[in-house]
């Protein structure tokens, strides 16, 4: 068994060799599958991921904390490496504070319950400031601590570029407001917000920030620093080209006494205590890791680091500008969100000559297109740009790996199923 496996990058211009994805058919009347749902999961993951995966699986799996013999130290290794490795990333100092969850939104349910039943516990009260742009991760968690007492405020959108203005954010604030919690990318349109603005507002009126990386860690610049982040949830298996059920919440040290566990139990450590032990990492990582995500995150997170986040993300932003600008050529197809790159990442909402999902279908079985229809767990987002009643958008979405061709593939399809076609409505 290997512990924190090290992979040399890959040259300059070598993405491509390693990123041609899946081209079988699922069946013999299907075309080759082009995969463009990089919002839901990455595809192709990190070159060294599976490799990883499968030599944790033929050695001993075991799990950290539960025993003192060899294998039980590489395990806790590998997770130790882990966290340093996110931190590396996103300018964090202590490993320790990264908390591995099963995903993005146990991240965040992990932030917003533990937090607002302190407060409330605290002070009796407690107001939340979020967004129309926010995800079902955070509005449902938000809607059921409603019945114990949480106020929530959300903030309206631009309803052509899904941008939040950050003086409505500040305006927005109370003295009862104990969190502020914004989605740094949307899952529905690609918007990034000004997350630095929105920080120093949130540091200036000393209210920890909570921010849902999910569709831009490992996709845009994230700092927790300069952008005053007080809490950072984020998947594995997005941006970080890890395995799908990983993720984690980085806490700022002086959040963990704000922050009340929500899942409790045995956690390897202080086996003595009838109470859930107050260290760190330990305080929320009750019951046995799922080491075999962990191995293959803590795999794609050294490849990013040895590779180079900068020039991920340059290969990322290269891929957005070159289907945006393709995209805004196609007569009869709509962009929902902002027709500037800099404005965005690579998530794309489109209308066209059919409704989402029969457009879904017709890409797929006619040209092997992989996207996403509907209201992709954001109501409130695609109420603010006018797409909830028709159904929401059919979304395509690409990453660092995202092969050009795939990229060219999709352009050409929308180009044959838009021109000239006459709308349909229902």
């Amino acid at each position: 068994m290997r512990v924190g496996f090290r992979h040399m990058p890959l040259a300059p211009g070598k993405l491509e060799s390693f990123s041609d994805g899946y081209t079988g058919r699922m069946n013999g009347s299907l075309p080759p599958r082009i995969y463009l749902d990089n919002a839901a999961t990455s595809h192709p993951k990190a070159p060294v991921v599976a490799d990883a995966m499968s030599t944790w699986l033929d050695g001993i799996p075991a799990s950290p904390g539960r025993g003192a013999y060899e294998e039980v130290h590489q395990a806790s290794a590998i997770l130790k490496s882990c966290r340093q490795n996110l931190c590396t990333l996103i300018n964090a100092d202590d490993p320790d504070q990264v908390v591995f969850t099963l995903n993005c939104t146990d991240a965040l349910s992990t932030a917003i319950i533990g937090l607002c039943r302190n407060r409330l516990r605290q002070y009796g009260t407690c107001h939340v400031v979020t967004t129309d742009m926010d995800h079902n991760s955070v509005l449902r968690p938000l809607n059921s601590l409603a019945s114990e007492g949480v106020q929530t405020t959300y903030v309206s959108a631009d309803p052509q570029t899904g941008l939040i203005s950050p003086d409505d954010v500040s305006q927005a604030l109370t003295s009862d407001t104990a969190l502020v919690v914004i989605n740094h990318g949307s899952n529905v349109c690609g918007t990034v917000q000004p997350l630095a603005e929105i920080g120093a507002r949130c540091r200036s009126a000393n209210i920890p920030l909570l921010v849902d990386a999910a569709q831009t860690f490992g996709h845009r610049h994230l700092d927790v620093e300069s952008m005053g982040i007080d809490l950072l949830a984020f998947p594995g298996h997005k941006g970080l080209l890890g395995p799908l059920g990983t993720g984690g919440l980085w806490m700022r040290h002086h959040m963990v006494k704000h922050v009340d566990p929500v899942r409790l139990g045995g956690t390897g450590s202080r086996s003595e205590l009838e109470r859930q032990p107050e260290e760190m990492p330990d305080r929320y990582e009750s019951g046995s890791h799922n080491m075999l995500g962990i191995t293959g995150l803590e795999a794609a997170t050294s490849w990013i680091c040895e590779f180079g986040m900068d020039r991920l993300l340059q290969e990322d932003h290269r891929r957005t500008d070159m289907l945006l600008e393709g995209l805004l050529r196609i007569d009869g197809l709509d962009i929902i969100g902002p027709s500037e790159p800099t404005l965005r990442c690579g998530v794309f909402a489109l209308r066209g000559p059919f409704p989402p999902h029969r457009f879904a279908e017709v890409l797929e079985t006619k040209h092997g297109i992989l996207g996403r229809a509907g209201l992709h767990c954001a109501p409130r987002a695609h109420r603010t740009l006018g797409t909830l009643e028709a159904g929401g958008t059919l979304r395509v979405s690409i990453g660092p790996l995202t092969p050009e061709w795939h990229i060219d593939a999709l352009l050409e399809a929308l180009t044959t199923e838009c021109c000239g076609r006459v709308t349909v409505t229902a």
